[in-house]
């Protein structure tokens, strides 16, 4: 059973090795294990010699098991407690997942984890208890136990409270591990969390950065801090291992340089720097970026995604929200393949009542059933009102606050995904092979629609009004026809089964990603 950590002290998980040296490699191993082969022979000669050859085979074999028997044993203690890696993600929706993802990934490889994040995003994971017993949950208090907004006041001083307090949770917790018997050998950090690279190095512990947006926009914010910053609102963006872009298709936050976001962004990228060969771990795979991969030649960009929960996967989860009923299925079920139009714009985006009024006008107009998803607290009395005429106004439409994502986009009955075009949630539309309606918001949505639309063709990106920045109900109405009617969306279709073949296959054994991972874990002496 997965355990719960603070800062008192850690409950004991599973045999410590105390003592043992983690440096050692496996020829030391193979030669220890082979002295024991020896020694079981001698051991076998001087019994023979004074017992005659009468049972000399069976001793000798017994013998020889015997021994093989111990080292195997003490080689699986050491393959189990060998790696403990610590893994630390910022409190969010788009950034736990993913990282939780990974963190199986590294189970399965038979190391240790010891999963790090703020209290208020451990308290709404699914089924922590049903863990792996190598997995541990280390959650701690930011101050901000029962959440933070994203447009609140305090979003920055929140970004500031978690370095504060985490790099001195994390401080002490790699401590108390080492003391049981359990050290950290190496700590893995995601967005937002820049300090951790160095907080890692006082430490004495390796660490390794864990990108969680594409590798086309990893490259752009390495351009943009590396002097190209002027040449982001150009008309046409040309760069290296990149596709042409226009300043619509880039980083949102490449326009507002005060924004400390931005600046917290610069910091992994000066971390990254300080580093001789860096190695960064990105949620994304071969066949899909493979020139953005590349584009970096001071940095190692290693695709391991998509980083993604299975369907089938009844183990703990990432879901943030509450998803109530699970009756969305039952009413899936009832509907016909490919004809569904499902909409959500994620965890974090929160649209305007004229802009939800379109979108509740464009899917009447388009007389398709929809199932919308609007978080519980994002509709004030005015928009719950919109709410209850779209529904009664449509019977073949459904709102809910939250859903499986993963499970309804792998439902046969769901024919198009309008999307905020968040990493995650693209990644999840390529994965179940489901055409796209991009409605990109901010940060690096804008690129991940250009991608959906231009690069991978697998959907169609909403125009915006210059008048009043709205999304006009008769786009919307233009967007589904493309997707769902037009001799486009066929090949938009095509082109998403396609993708959705090669995102399987990749994280399958042999596959690039299954590779990928792999092969960090023995450069890192997994």
């Amino acid at each position: 059973m997965a355990t719960r950590t603070s800062s008192s002290p850690l409950p004991k998980s599973g045999a410590a090795l105390k003592g043992y040296n983690f440096a050692s490699t496996w020829e030391q191993e193979r030669g220890l294990f082979q002295s024991c082969l020896s020694k079981s022979f001698d051991i076998s000669k001087q019994h023979v010699t004074k017992k005659g050859r009468a049972g000399q085979s069976l001793y000798v074999h017994s013998c020889l098991a015997l021994q093989f028997q111990k080292e195997r044993k003490r080689k699986q203690i050491v393959m189990e407690h060998h790696h403990h890696f610590l893994v630390w993600a910022f409190p969010a929706q788009g950034h736990i997942n993913p990282t939780l993802q990974f963190a199986k990934h590294v189970l399965l490889t038979g190391a240790r984890v010891t999963f790090v994040t703020s209290f208020s995003a451990y308290s709404r994971m699914e089924n922590t208890s049903s863990a792996s017993p190598r997995l541990t949950f280390a959650p701690f208090s930011d101050g901000y136990d029962d959440g933070f907004k994203i447009k609140g006041p305090d979003r920055h001083n929140h970004v500031s409270e978690i370095k504060r307090i985490g790099s001195k949770f994390i401080t002490d917790l790699t401590a108390n591990l080492a003391k049981e018997g359990r050290p950290i050998t190496c700590i893995v950090y995601s967005l937002v969390l820049p300090w951790a690279a160095q907080l890692a190095r006082d430490l004495g512990i390796p660490s390794v950065f864990l990108w969680i947006q594409p590798a086309t926009v990893f490259s752009l914010y390495y351009y943009y801090f590396h002097g190209y910053e002027a040449v982001m609102t150009s008309d046409q963006i040309e760069l290296p291992g990149l596709p042409l872009l226009t300043s619509k298709d880039v980083p949102s936050f490449f326009f507002d340089s005060n924004n400390p976001i931005i600046q917290v962004f610069q910091e992994h990228f000066e971390t990254l720097e300080q580093e001789t060969k860096p190695w960064v771990l990105v949620n994304t795979f071969d066949a899909l970026e493979p020139q953005s991969l590349r584009a970096i030649g001071k940095i190692n960009l290693i695709g391991i995604g998509p980083l993604l929960n299975n369907p089938s996967d009844r183990s703990f989860r990432a879901d943030l929200f509450h998803q109530g009923s699970k009756d969305y299925m039952e009413w899936l079920n009832s509907k016909m393949d490919a004809s569904v139009v499902y909409v959500s714009f994620g965890s974090l985006a929160e649209l305007s009542k004229p802009q939800m009024e379109a979108i509740g006008n464009g899917l009447l107009e388009s007389r398709r059933p929809f199932l919308w998803v609007i978080r519980e607290g994002e509709e004030d009395k005015e928009k719950a009102e919109i709410m209850v005429r779209f529904e009664e106004m449509n019977p073949e439409g459904l709102i809910v606050p939250w859903c499986s994502q993963v499970e309804v986009l792998s439902h046969p009955s769901v024919g198009c995904f309008v999307t905020h075009c968040g990493w995650n949630s693209t990644l999840e539309g390529l994965v179940a092979g489901v055409p796209m309606v991009g409605f990109p918001y901010f940060s690096d949505q804008p690129t991940n629609a250009k991608l959906i639309q231009d690069v991978w063709r697998t959907g169609v990106r909403v125009r915006v009004s210059d008048e009043d920045g709205i999304v006009k109900s008769e786009e919307i109405v233009r967007c589904l026809k493309m997707v769902m009617e037009d001799e486009s969306g066929e090949e938009m279709r095509k082109a998403a089964k396609r993708w959705s073949v090669l995102s399987r296959e990749t994280v399958k054994e042999g596959g690039s990603s299954y590779r990928n991972i792999r092969a960090f874990m023995k450069v890192i002496g997994v």
